[in-house]
């Protein structure tokens, strides 16, 4: 398959930042592929979003689109010569354009002398995000997951070799945040587009992506795909911040790992020394029996729809949560 996005040790520094925003950020996407960069405000996922479509000009490495060098030493190719369509949280959709002419806006640049081929490409791109009928209405007659789709229409007309979606979907509420996030996959898959997506929504990530990147503090902590994210972090942030784990002191005694709640097999551990660590247990593998002479205590219960979320007080103080199926 063609490699459409490399990134090489790509760093950035902001002047009177005391960390960089990015650092020796390396990954690899093929076409067709759909990336969602994940993480917490301040994370850099953004400002590697802006350093792809060359908003942002890196400190040192090299980056890629479609086999092509456009950032490295001494090479630098514009924004508008990247071959990128962008989509933001905002639309930024011209109010005085309708859903056609807001489409058609930058194929006119780029195919001056053929309006028939604007014309189809617009008619192509509407039928693709679903707004058939709908071309003659002006930005504000729509709702804003309609603007939304307009504002991807927009951005896939000229036919990008990348997509890259900053946010898109924060500006809506949270129903409608659901339906559109799976009609975006839909819509860049049924367009075989390889895509980048921002977002800071652990759901969101899970749910759309093909590969996920999980950032902090500038660092590119794993790169893997939804399931391996969630079932095997590499590290306890992304443990944390995709999982929500609990994490528990534990002292290991022969073939087990001892927590104040309970022992856990210690499973394949080689070498000696490994005598104290901490222990991850997902919210959903724990669990909560009635026992009198337990000193765990429950002090608070949610109801989420299909589950509960419980959580609990260990002897130490330490609060635990578990999630169980609601009966």
């Amino acid at each position: 398959m063609n490699s459409i996005v490399q990134l090489i040790q790509v760093s950035k520094r902001f002047a009177g930042m005391k960390t960089p925003a990015l650092e020796t950020i390396d990954l690899s996407l093929e076409q067709g592929q759909l990336l969602t960069l994940l993480g917490p405000s301040g994370c850099g996922k953004t400002t590697l979003l802006r350093s792809i479509a060359g908003f942002e000009t890196p400190d040192s490495g090299t980056i890629a689109l479609a086999e092509k060098t456009v950032a490295a030493h001494g090479i630098w190719v514009p924004p508008e010569q990247r071959r990128v369509g962008m989509v933001f949280q905002e639309y930024a959709l011209f109010p005085h354009l309708t859903v056609a002419e807001n489409i058609a806006f930058g194929l006119r640049q780029i195919l001056e002398k053929q309006p028939a081929i604007v014309k189809e490409r617009t008619r192509d791109a509407i039928a693709l995000v679903g707004l058939e009928g709908l071309d003659k209405r002006y930005p504000h007659e729509l709702s804003g997951g309609q603007r939304q789709r307009v504002a991807l229409a927009r951005a896939l007309a000229p036919r990008p070799v990348l997509m890259l979606l900053d946010e898109p979907l924060s500006n809506l509420d949270a129903q409608v945040r659901v339906y559109l996030r799976n009609e975006v996959r839909r819509i860049l898959k049924e367009a075989q587009m390889t895509a980048i997506f921002v977002t800071h929504d652990r759901e969101e990530a899970l749910a759309i992506s093909d590969v996920v990147g999980v950032m902090h503090q500038g660092h590119l902590e794993q790169l893997d795909t939804p399931e391996a994210i969630y079932t095997e972090p590499a590290s306890r942030f992304v443990a944390q911040f995709v999982t929500q784990a609990n994490f528990l002191s534990a002292q290991r005694r022969g073939n087990l790992w001892e927590t104040e709640v309970g022992s856990f097999e210690v499973g394949a551990v080689s070498g000696e020394g490994n005598e104290g660590g901490e222990v991850m247990i997902r919210e959903e593998d724990l669990q909560f029996h009635p026992d009198e002479g337990s000193e765990v205590r429950i002090c608070d219960r949610q109801f989420l729809g299909r589950e509960y979320r419980y959580c609990a007080i260990a002897p130490s103080g330490q609060r635990l949560h578990a999630r169980i199926a609601a009966a």
